[in-house]
């Protein structure tokens, strides 16, 4: 059953990655890449990586997207005119088998390799919320400390800059 949970949510994915990459309208492109990171959280799950899907879910597909479909209507970005070229489409096409190739001839060196973690292994240390929290609070202190600075500076900054134009509009 995992397997074939596995094989719908990865063609599901490509699917979806081959429509966002090859539609002309920005909207239907982000709507796919919304797809696409939906489909990837879903093999997180399979790998009982239940917070990577989360915050996959969470971060990209819901965050990051919201921010790409606010600039998208911002900018007011029409489809393209006119028709893609026959050749131009060839050309997507070899790239894209190109680019397939290369992953199949990496996932096949990796197999051939002798330095590959046992999958019960690499199961309890990927993806659960003891592993995060244990490598983000002992290992990665110092930049996630670095990065809640950081984050609080831009905040002041944002108020600082939002007031000042409050500030200015009512002179």
């Amino acid at each position: 059953m995992q397997l074939l949970m596995f094989y719908l949510l990865g063609l599901g994915a490509v699917v979806a990655a081959l429509i966002m990459v090859t539609n002309k309208r920005p909207v239907r492109a982000a709507m796919s890449l919304i797809a696409t990171m939906s489909f990837l959280a879903g093999l997180y799950v399979l790998l009982d990586a239940h917070l990577i899907a989360a915050l996959q879910l969470i971060v990209y597909a819901g965050a990051i997207m919201v921010l790409f479909l606010f600039v998208i209507m911002l900018l007011n970005i029409e489809e393209k005119e006119g028709r893609l070229a026959g050749s131009a489409l060839l050309w997507q096409m070899i790239a894209i088998a190109v680019v397939g190739l290369v992953f199949v001839l990496m996932v096949s060196v990796v197999k051939l390799s002798d330095n590959v973690v046992p999958l019960g292994e690499a199961a309890a240390l990927f993806g659960t919320t003891r592993a995060v929290g244990k490598m983000l609070f002992t290992e990665y202190l110092l930049p996630f400390e670095i990065a809640s600075v950081l984050l609080l500076a831009a905040i002041v900054g944002a108020v600082i800059l939002a007031k000042r134009r409050i500030d200015d509009s009512d002179q």
